[in-house]
């Protein structure tokens, strides 16, 4: 079993940055691809980053490219998310998610189904 909590969320202003970790515990050997998710106002859920371990390959949804960064620590059972030059438009609850699956395409990564396992949430809130 693997538990995934997520951390870091909260206020900031437009242009700020967030970082968020995602602490996974139980039997993920360190090579689980994990990624995060976001669920804006009124949205459906949706991809935000991946990672694979097996070669450290992240993947990024496109619109997101350039401002967010994923990455890890301790032993890949930490995972981060470096948001930068925020706006009112990433206001959401983060969520990240490991799966079992690590040697799909990279960009298989994207779909909510590959994942196993999910945290909680936690709220970004950009705004003024």
């Amino acid at each position: 079993q693997v538990q995934m909590v997520e951390s870091g969320g909260g206020w900031v202003q437009p242009g700020g940055s967030l970082r968020l970790s995602c602490a996974a515990s139980g039997d993920t050997g360190g090579s689980y691809p994990m990624g995060w998710f976001r669920q804006r106002p009124g949205k459906e859920r949706e991809f935000v980053a991946a990672i694979r371990w097996s070669d450290n390959h992240a993947y990024y949804a496109r619109s997101l490219r350039g401002r967010f960064t994923i990455s890890t620590a301790n032993a890949k059972n930490t995972l981060y998310l470096q948001m930068n030059n925020l706006t009112p438009e990433d206001t959401a609850v983060y969520y990240c998610a490991a799966t079992s699956r690590k040697s799909l395409n990279l960009g298989s990564y994207a779909a909510e189904w590959v994942y196993d396992y999910w945290g909680q949430g936690t709220q970004v809130t950009v705004s003024s």
